[in-house]
This record gives C-alpha cells, sequence and structure tokens, in this order.
C-alpha cells in the first residue's frame, strides 16, 4: 500500500488547474491513506500551470507523478520511514498569486518545504513569503540575478531560500558567442518587456546592454514594452532607423510572436533573433510556421547532456524519449529542471537527519553537493552564497524529421561539455 499522498488544493476551479498541469495531475490530487510511523513530510509545490508562462510548467504535473511513484512506499531518512504529502498550487503566472497560495502552504498547511518550481514572478513571490515565515526553500527555473538581487539580496544573502540556474553573465556570453559566429555589424537591438524580466534583463549595471557593449557590440535599447501588447511598431521603427542586424532581449511567447509577425510585415528582417524565454518550447516556435526556422536562444537542458540522474539513474535521453512516449509531444527544456528540482529536494530531506526540523532541512539544503540531471548543483561554490550555477549553452531552431523543429546546440563557449552539433546560420529571411 502506498505510503506517498498528494493533495491539489486551490480556490480557481480544480478542473482548470488539473487541465493546466496535464492529464497525470489528475491522479496526483487523489491522497492514499497510508500512514508511516515517523511522520508526514509536507511539500508545498507552486508551478506556472496556467497564465502566459505556463509553458515553463506543462512539465511539472507530469514529473511530480513520477515522484509519487518514486515514493510509493515512502522516503526512509535516518533509519525510519515517512509519508510524504505534496501540496501542489497554481501560481497562474502571477506574482501576487504566487505570493497569496505560498502563505497559504506555509501558514495553514504547515509545509516542511516550500518548492517554487520556475520562473522569475512565481519564486520571487514564494521565497519571500519563505524568507519571511521561515521555512526552507529551493527552487530553479530563473536567472539567479532575477531572484537574488530585486528581493535584497546582494548585500544581505538569504538564511532560508536557495536557487539553482545559470546567470545573466553566462547567458550574455552565451548571446554573444551566438552572434560572433555569423558576420553582421554589430548593432544589436534590444527587446525587455515592463516586468521584472524585463527589468533585470534591460538593468544597465547587471542586465544585458553594458556587458553587450563591452563586447564590442552597439546597443540600440527603446523603452520598455508593456506585456501583451498588440504593437511593436515603435521598437520596430527604432531598430531599422539604427540598423540593427540583431536582435536579443527577453519576452514571453505570445509577444515574441507579435513582435516578429509585425517585423515580417513591416519589411524589417534582422540577421538574427536570439530572445530568452520565448523560443525556448518546441510549440512556441511551431506557432510561428515558417518564421520559427532559423531563431536562437539559451538552452538550459537538452537530451545531449551527459549527466545522469541521482533519483532514478537515467540519463537526458531517457528522460526525454519517456515524456514523448507518454505525452506524445516533443521534449521542452524546463523538464531537466523538472527533474532536477526533486533530485534536490529529496538529497537534501534525506540527508537532513529529521526532515520535519526545518533548521536541519535548511542547513541540507545549504550543503547541497549533488549530480543531477542538469549537471553538479554545489551551493557553496556558487556566485551567491544561496546560488548554485549550472550549465548554460547557445541553440538554433532548425526543420527536424520527427518533429517541425529540432534545438541544435550551436555553441558552447560558456561551457565545454560538447562540442555544438552544427554552426550558426542567419536567418533565412536575411538571406
Amino acid at each position: 500500500m502506498s505510503h506517498f499522498k498528494n493533495r491539489l488544493i486551490t480556490s480557481t476551479s480544480r478542473r482548470t488547474v488539473l487541465k493546466g498541469m496535464g492529464a497525470g495531475a489528475a491522479a496526483l490530487a487523489m491522497p492514499n491513506i497510508a500512514r508511516a510511523q515517523a511522520g508526514t513530510i509536507k511539500i508545498g509545490y507552486v508551478t506556472p500551470a496556467t497564465g502566459p508562462m505556463a509553458l515553463f510548467g506543462e512539465t511539472d504535473g507530469y514529473m511530480v507523478e513520477k515522484i509519487n511513484a518514486l515514493l510509493a512506499d515512502g522516503l526512509e531518512v535516518n533509519g525510519e520511514r515517512y509519508n510524504v504529502e505534496i501540496l501542489v498550487q497554481d501560481s497562474q503566472s502571477d506574482s501576487n498569486r504566487s505570493a497569496e497560495v505560498s502563505g497559504d502552504l506555509i501558514l495553514n498547511e504547515e509545509v516542511n518545504l516550500l518548492i517554487p518550481a520556475s520562473t522569475t514572478p512565481t519564486i520571487t513571490a514564494a521565497a519571500d513569503q519563505a524568507e519571511l515565515y521561515e521555512i526552507p526553500c529551493v527552487s530553479c527555473g530563473a536567472p539567479w540575478q532575477a531572484i537574488i538581487f530585486p528581493r535584497g539580496g546582494a548585500d544581505n544573502p538569504f538564511n532560508w531560500t536557495y536557487h539553482f540556474f545559470w546567470g545573466l553573465d553566462e547567458a550574455l556570453n552565451t548571446f554573444v558567442g551566438l552572434w560572433n559566429t555569423i558576420e553582421t555589424n554589430r548593432k544589436v537591438g534590444m527587446l525587455f518587456p515592463q516586468n521584472i524580466d524585463g527589468e533585470t534583463w534591460g538593468n544597465e549595471d547587471y542586465g544585458l546592454p553594458s556587458p553587450t557593449r563591452e563586447a564590442g557590440f552597439e546597443v540600440t535599447k527603446p523603452g520598455y514594452f508593456q506585456p501583451r501588447t498588440n504593437d511593436f511598431t515603435a521598437q520596430i521603427a527604432t531598430f531599422k532607423n539604427e540598423g540593427c542586424e540583431i536582435v536579443g532581449g527577453i519576452a514571453f511567447v505570445d509577444d515574441f510572436k507579435t513582435f516578429v509577425n509585425q517585423c515580417n510585415q513591416q519589411g524589417y528582417n534582422p540577421k538574427a533573433m536570439t530572445m530568452a524565454a520565448a523560443l525556448l518550447f518546441p510549440s512556441a516556435v511551431e506557432a510561428m510556421g515558417d518564421l520559427g526556422n532559423g531563431m536562437s536562444s539559451e538552452v538550459w537542458w537538452t537530451p545531449a547532456f551527459p549527466f545522469k540522474s541521482s533519483l532514478t539513474g537515467q540519463v537526458s535521453r531517457d528522460i526525454a524519449d519517456v515524456w514523448e512516449a507518454e505525452s506524445n509531444r516533443q521534449w521542452t527544456q524546463p523538464l531537466g529542471y523538472s527533474h532536477a528540482i526533486w533530485e534536490v529536494a529529496i538529497d537534501a530531506l534525506k540527508r537532513s537527519g529529521n526532515p520535519l526540523d526545518k533548521v536541519a532541512v535548511r542547513d541540507a539544503i545549504k550543503a547541497t553537493n549533488l549530480n543531477t540531471l542538469i549537471g553538479p548543483v554545489n551551493f557553496s561554490t556558487g556566485p551567491h552564497p544561496n546560488v548554485s550555477t549550472t550549465p548554460i549553452f547557445g541553440g538554433q531552431w532548425v526543420p527536424g524529421e520527427k518533429w517541425m523543429y529540432d534545438l541544435k546546440i550551436v555553441d558552447n563557449s560558456v561551457n565545454q561539455l560538447f562540442e555544438p552539433e552544427q554552426k550558426m546560420k542567419i536567418l533565412p529571411w536575411a538571406q
């Protein structure tokens, strides 16, 4: 009989949230009744299951289902066996919602560990609640500066919240690595939304513009655009007037699709478009039709990563193949991190000695030194006391065989784990 219990709690429509998390979430909402003698570990899991960032949470419900099966007999810690109860909440891609549900998980559900799965709005709001109420928290899936700096962590390290991911500086070097492989006039137009992500990426002190200039590129940075706008005429006109042959920055899927379509309509055809966030997902690139061919972005994780899971022994290719077989969808980059976050969490709970002691769990997270599916996670070596950095590459979408587009590694200037699969090419509309 299973010792794993998972519960979906939400004030929104149950049907809506389950649909947003995928078919597997229906099974997760069915609690098992078995109990282990040592007690129950309660984990709060906050994911952008719905809303404009739902693609980032696309694999979260699926992976929680895998953890359900893995922990069917409970979790053994220091010779004792504990039930595991995962309470899943939908942040709805909104920071206010994330703060609300995280506070409820901490104060009313009394979770022992909080896991905000991905995206800056979800993580920062949840982490603030964890810090305020002194609950261990571990997260991934957003550049570490976007999680640390806006919360005041630059000068005062946090006591309860830990994050693993690559940084903006590494993303910059990846972008520059991509652009250096093609011939351009080295003029870059930068596109940033008016939100926490855009303000972080567009920051002159630690964002993309100033270091890009230092790398020898001329930067044009028009005003921030309002998310979900339907008119990029001003930005496009500015980029055309300045002769920008490259566009870089960050945008989410719908906004970038609108931008690209309007570039095409208005005769603006740069040689490269390298966009964080918007170009991570195969479904997003497919939605752009022929215009998706040749788009480039940072790469978090691919089936080519050479690491094994500390939980299952599977390699990245195994994880991707099972996902494609079971979901009938192409692998997507957050899948690797949806798996790795559980590697880190379960490892810390096991090492804590007492998973019901919040200080012991916090200290175990801090002491993490683990090889995961996405690479090593070690908070003692990070650029910040609450951070462990992870690998990043440069990739380009090209016509595929099994799927409409495949993401190929075309730059490894930041991490040399393996050689690029092919060379970067300029966009077809500029050839």
